[in-house]
């Protein structure tokens, strides 16, 4: 990986892919990009290698991600934006078409829990801590492909970044609730946006050792590589976004409204 600067100023990024292949000539936006170690750091550094041009999205802290965005292959616009603020989402088709004339894919890796989320005493967490984390986790999936809607390009694909939703995972709690949220929007948006041609899927990862996942209570990934069939490192984020990068692809041209797993098959065999 080149250490470069980016030109994070106007102009159209097309062409600044610095590879040919899977991606080649696609358009992407990503969001979640706070460090090297963010999945969707992982994302847009395969994605660019696969041949894709990427813009990068921002929630605060602009600088910080610009100058983590420097380390990726190729120069990267970072535009900020909040999801729960409905004036960005508004200016977000600008921001983006000063750097390119459209999108051929939304990566959606946001999600946030108030600390209130994760107590012990599930049922007594109050609404305002619940409502915040269902918000920026689940329904601003569909406010930010709402936001993109006329920037998408027929074969576009949206995809969220999942953690299992179908099971209770201890010290998980609410925002285990927000995971099964986003996989259902997921679905509802992949029917509203299908006959366009425009795909909406989620991806399912392992725990992956991230700043997010760190600060979740009682975080042990150990037992899942004792559990996945093809074992686990929660290290290994690029295997993640490379599985990213396939659902991004033109190779998965009739695929929507799924979850897609990238967990080891721990879903089929883990305790």
């Amino acid at each position: 990986m080149s250490e470069t600067t980016n030109d994070n100023g106007a102009g159209s990024v097309r062409g600044t892919g610095v590879g040919s292949g899977l991606l080649a000539g696609k358009r992407l936006l990503v969001t979640g990009i706070l460090t090297p170690n963010s999945i969707a750091y992982h994302i847009a550094e395969q994605a660019q290698l696969a041949g894709a041009q990427v813009i990068a999205t921002a929630y605060g802290r602009v600088s910080l991600v610009k100058r983590v965005c420097a380390r990726l292959p190729g120069p990267v616009p970072v535009i900020e934006l909040d999801v729960a603020n409905r004036e960005h989402l508004a200016r977000l088709p600008e921001l983006v078409a000063a750097h390119a004339d459209g999108l051929d894919g939304v990566v959606h890796s946001i999600a946030f829990g108030p600390p209130g989320c994760f107590d012990e005493d599930f049922a007594a967490v109050p609404w305002p801590d619940v409502s915040r984390a269902l918000e920026v986790s689940a329904y601003s999936l569909a406010s930010l492909t709402h936001a993109c809607r006329d920037l998408l390009a027929p074969g576009a694909s949206v995809l969220g970044l999942d953690f299992d939703g179908q099971r209770a995972w201890e010290g998980y709690n609410w925002m285990g609730v927000s995971k099964a949220a986003l996989e259902s929007v997921s679905r509802y948006l992949a029917q509203q946006f299908g006959p366009r041609s425009i795909r909406v899927n989620v991806v399912a990862s392992g725990p992956l050792r991230t700043v997010a996942a760190t600060s979740i209570p009682g975080f042990d990934s150990a037992y899942w590589d004792k559990g996945a069939p093809l074992g686990w490192d929660d290290k290994d984020a690029a295997a993640v976004a490379r599985t990213c990068c396939a659902v991004l692809s033109d190779w998965m041209p009739v695929t929507t409204g799924s979850v897609v797993w990238a967990d080891g098959g721990y879903h089929i065999a883990g305790p």
